[in-house]
């Protein structure tokens, strides 16, 4: 159960109730875009080798925040139409620190899945990323990530969605 914010006076000197906007025992669903380079390209930054070598693709995920500030995350996404349906999935610790009332919440992550596609792979993972909610229960995220393979070589991945709070 989250606790109620503390009331706040508004100009009028009238006191208004806002609701937290990041919460204890909050489940969020997303749904979000990605992008993802591989080691040569990160090692080697050019807008070609980003332009070429870029592989797209989106997917879905699931968080659950014990704490306001301690949770863990879901995810499975796709990059591409042939072979595997889900190209990866994975499972993260989430730890976001909010920005008081703010709706400004950074956050890093930690934690591995397996890769279905290309080369079948378990992987270890971490990143982090920058949430905005635009009311309690609707906001946008972004985040990027060094994904560490156990079978191929390390990739980066970025996603950028929206995501509902209930």
């Amino acid at each position: 159960m989250a606790l109620a914010a503390a009331p706040v006076l508004a100009a009028d000197g009238v006191a208004n109730q806002l609701e937290d906007t990041y919460r204890a025992g909050e489940l969020s669903l997303d749904g979000f875009g990605t992008a993802s380079v591989g080691q040569y390209t990160i090692n080697h930054l050019s807008g070609d080798r980003i332009r070429d070598n870029t592989r797209l693709g989106g997917g879905l995920g699931l968080n659950y925040f014990f704490t306001r500030n301690i949770g863990l995350g879901a995810e499975a996404y796709t990059e591409n139409n042939d072979g595997a349906f889900v190209d990866s999935a994975s499972a993260n610790l989430l730890l976001r620190l909010p920005l008081g009332q703010s709706g400004v919440a950074p956050y890093a992550l930690g934690g591995g899945g397996y890769r279905f596609d290309y080369k079948a792979t378990g992987f270890a993972q971490f990143g982090a990323g920058l949430e905005y909610r635009f009311c309690p229960h609707l906001g946008m995220f972004l985040d990027a990530r060094a994904v560490l393979p156990g079978e191929t070589k390390a990739y980066g991945l970025a996603r950028l969605g929206v995501r509902y709070a209930f």
